[in-house]
């Protein structure tokens, strides 16, 4: 019986060494979820909040005094890059690349007809009252710990609203 025991006594190193791997392996794929649920999050609320602003600031709000003047892409981008927290990198942060339009002029069709945006019902201005802007934020997300996903994994959220004023 003792000869038994004797031969036993280095499973136990053997069953935890086992145990620890499939322990980190699973505290690692939470952790590196958390980091893209975290980025998502992000740049979920910063579409949503960069089409909302936008949208209330359109070609008409200077008029009504309630900003300064109307909102232009560039004033859109900085918008969301000086929104961005901690953990991401602000320089990679791409809102509506690709030449993409703020103001989609396809909302009402590829042809010009009265009350579209853009066209000369509305003075020319694609970000009068009545018209969609759309916002789409994007990140290259590199995974921080081992054992994730290698390579980068492109985020995107987008968001579009009718303008307001």
């Amino acid at each position: 019986m003792l000869r038994n025991l004797a031969n036993d006594q280095g499973s136990s190193l053997v069953e935890y060494a086992i145990v620890f791997v499939v322990f980190m392996s699973m505290l690692l794929g939470i952790g590196s979820f958390g980091q893209a649920l975290y980025v998502y999050h992000f740049l979920s609320h910063e579409a949503r909040e960069a089409t909302r602003w936008a949208a209330v600031n359109g070609s008409t709000c200077a008029s009504d005094v309630s900003c300064a003047q109307p909102a232009q892409p560039a004033d859109i981008q900085s918008y969301v890059t000086s929104r961005v927290p901690m953990g991401i990198d602000a320089s990679k942060v791409a809102v509506n690349e690709n030449g993409l339009a703020f103001w989609p002029s396809t909302a009402c069709g590829n042809t010009p007809t009265p009350g579209c945006c853009g066209t000369a019902a509305d003075n020319g201005a694609v970000n009068a009252p009545g018209c969609t802007v759309q916002v789409k934020v994007s990140y290259p997300l590199t995974f921080l710990f081992p054992l994730a996903p290698s390579g980068t994994w492109k985020l995107s959220s987008t968001s579009e609203m009718v303008i307001a004023h």
